[in-house]
């Protein structure tokens, strides 16, 4: 691995490994500079694949199109968009022939805006514009695998959720009081439909304020924590980034005496404003105010709370406070004209640009180590840094207990922290197909504890789009459904189909054994939980033109359904594969399937999913009445594979609570001939 340094960059905190400083010339791009910065070119071959960039729109192969890493609060993540919530400047650039040319990967560690051109100009023309002022890894050498490897290595280990966050959690804009969450409780436990966590969202907030409950809808808060654990469900309420501006709010005033808030370049906090109206936010990226707004989560977690998600911290910006004035006096200035095409669109134009405004991103700064940085060169690390004061303040608070913790935005370095959900996405089959995508995506740059919205956020879900969606959620470590206020309520129990939603649940939990061990086995060994094919048939040319099929942990395959009204799907096996099909977790048929295309029949109501050669999956034997994780139990194990001689599988386990992460001495080899293989 070479590192080369440009100009004074900032330390971002996205490595922790060492590396010396290349003397040489950068050997895989040609690099030019340009009045805005740097350009890293380099050409593509026709069948070249390039993996990465984590959370992005399109394909697991990002050739194609341009990319731009500048972290955006965008709800529509329609296919022309640029930019999403996450800045993760990571990318391999596979060679199809490595007998001429060695595949690589690069890291681009610049926090400011970086624009990937992988193909779009140019077809054959990687490009990459950066600031004047970056750090730039290149790893060279050996497999898919290994270039991933080193890669995870230089960022550091994933982090690791407690186990109860690998169960199925319900979550909703618009659970407004207890109540509401004791009927979602209810009508999951009711049903027998396994849940573990209930989401709070802004709702829960006195007038939206960081920190606080609101005591009408939530009177004894810290009881209503403790009733909920009696069930064993975990509360996991929201945190945003922005600080309300009211005079006797404790967090606002105790940051305003420190100057712990984001300042204007004339000394003066920034305002800014979201949900509770005009806010200043924290200078996360400031030692003493990051630990200061980590110490605020201590107050929940004293109440018993043990998990939380931390949200529009890009930072979303409806208005800056500059920025609407000049907009009311434009309009004010036009109100009595005759608006034609032209000064109607731009009306529209000026008024829609209040939200996210570039220029209110260049107009406020921070103090990083006593140095005064405008946030648009670092505006990718603000979600990061807000996650990070979370999980330095869980050090300081719970040091051996593991809490839940997942952010929207995010940088390269963050995984270390905290997961991510893939943010506001909608009830769209394009949107289940992109979850698919950005899994692996998202892995290759160490965000291993991840999800989307299941059954999407916005817009109203289909009873077959939630049935395909949680088929195929079932395997990511984060399994969220959650829905925006105003759409269709989308909870399990709520469709025609509720009990073979509480069977597909049930599948989720008989299958967490494996889970939560592949998980477990990738972030401590710097490895992938999800993986294109590819990465596991390097050989087979074809592995690398599927787009819809993932490798999850060792021994298994899917390949979800994710087209409306489609009654099965096409599917390419590298190998011959022993097919699983589940209606439930007690119900299940075996098929030995040889290497090749078929077309296979999936009914909705039914997971389907394929195990390697020479593989094994142990399956969980659930009670008729689990509810939660803790109903999971090893004991009892059903090995479900496929081999010629024998298959070996080696199982993870733990506490599930504590950091006292099994050494790998202790990790369990099982062997299984082929007669004893339940298939």
């Amino acid at each position: 691995m070479k590192k080369y340094v440009y100009g004074n960059p900032l330390e971002t905190g996205a490595v922790v490994r060492e590396i010396s400083e290349s003397k040489t010339d950068i050997s895989v791009f040609q690099l030019s500079e340009t009045d805005e910065g740097l350009e890293f070119s380099c050409r593509m071959n026709e069948n070249d694949v390039v993996y990465g960039l984590g959370e992005q729109v399109r394909g697991m192969n990002k050739r194609g199109f341009t990319y731009i890493s500048y972290a955006a609060d965008d709800p529509i993540h329609t296919e022309n968009k640029h930019s999403l919530y996450g800045g993760h400047n990571f990318l391999i650039l596979h060679r199809a022939d490595p007998s001429v040319e060695a595949s690589f990967g690069v890291f681009v560690d610049d926090p400011g805006k970086v624009v990937f051109d992988i193909g779009e100009t140019k077809r054959d023309l990687l490009l990459i514009r950066t600031g004047k002022d970056c750090v730039v890894y290149v790893m060279e050498g050996g497999s898919l695998i290994n270039l991933a490897k080193q890669f995870r290595e230089l960022i550091g280990q994933s982090y690791i959720a407690p186990k109860w966050a690998f169960g199925y959690q319900q979550s909703r804009w618009g659970y407004k009081n207890a109540d509401d969450v004791r009927s979602v409780v209810w009508n999951h436990r009711s049903r027998g439909i396994p849940l573990d966590a209930v989401y709070l969202d802004i709702d829960y907030m006195e007038r939206y304020k960081d920190f606080t409950v609101d005591e009408e809808r939530f009177p004894d808060f810290t009881g209503f924590v403790e009733e909920m654990k009696e069930q064993g469900i975990h509360l996991v309420p929201i945190i945003d980034a922005g600080v309300k501006i009211e005079k006797g709010y404790p967090v606002y005033e105790e940051g305003v005496r420190e100057n712990y808030f984001c300042k204007e370049e004339n000394g003066e906090d920034f305002v800014g404003a979201v949900w509770p109206g005009k806010v200043h936010f924290p200078d996360v990226l400031n030692e003493k105010a990051r630990a200061w707004f980590g110490e605020k989560y201590r107050w929940l977690i004293a109440q018993g709370i043990d998990g939380f998600w931390n949200d529009m911290n890009e930072p979303a910006i409806f208005y800056s406070e500059k920025n609407l004035k000049k907009v009311l006096e434009e309009i004010s200035s036009i109100q009595d004209d005759n608006l034609d095409l032209n000064d109607f669109f731009h009306m529209q134009e000026i008024v829609e640009g209040l939200c996210n405004h570039p220029q209110d991103y260049k107009s406020f700064y921070h103090d990083m180590n006593g140095q005064k940085v405008c946030h648009d060169r670092v505006h990718n690390l603000y979600g990061f840094y807000m996650t990070r004061a979370a999980s330095e303040a869980f050090e300081r608070i719970a040091p051996d207990e593991r809490l839940l913790l997942f952010s929207r935005s995010s940088y390269i370095g963050m995984h270390r922290y905290g997961g991510i959900w893939t943010g506001d996405n909608e009830s769209w089959w394009s949107h289940l197909l992109l979850s698919i995508q950005q899994m692996p995506s998202l892995n290759l740059c160490g965000i291993l504890y991840t999800g989307s919205d299941l059954g999407g956020f916005g817009s109203d879900a289909t009873e077959d789009l939630l049935l395909r969606w949680m088929a195929f959620a079932i395997f990511t470590p984060l399994m969220r459904n959650h829905s925006a206020a105003g759409t269709r309520m989308q909870e399990a129990y709520r469709f025609e189909a509720a009990e073979s939603f509480r069977r597909l649940i049930r599948i989720r939990y008989g299958l967490l054994t494996y889970l939560y061990s592949e998980y477990m086995k990738a972030a401590l060994s710097d490895t992938l939980y999800f993986r294109p094919l590819s990465f596991d048939y390097p050989e087979d040319a074809h592995a690398y033109l599927v787009e819809d099929q993932l490798m999850v942990g060792e021994s298994l395959m899917i390949a979800p359904v994710y087209t409306q009204n489609a009654k099965g799907r096409y599917v390419y096996l590298p190998e011959e594969m022993l097919m699983v099909r589940m209606r439930s977790d007690k119900e299940r048929t075996y098929q030995t399937l040889a290497g090749g295309h078929h077309y296979l029949d999936v009914a909705l109501d039914e997971v389907v999913f394929f195990v390697k050669k020479n593989h094994m999956l142990p399956l969980a034997i659930l009670e008729d009445d689990a509810k939660t994780t803790q109903d999971v139990s090893t004991d009892h194990l059903v090995w479900i594979g496929i081999a010629d001689e024998k298959a070996e599988y080696v199982l993870y386990e733990d506490d599930g609570i504590s950091k006292n992460y099994a050494p790998r001495s202790e990790w369990k080899t099982v062997c299984r001939k082929r007669e004893e293989l339940e298939n």
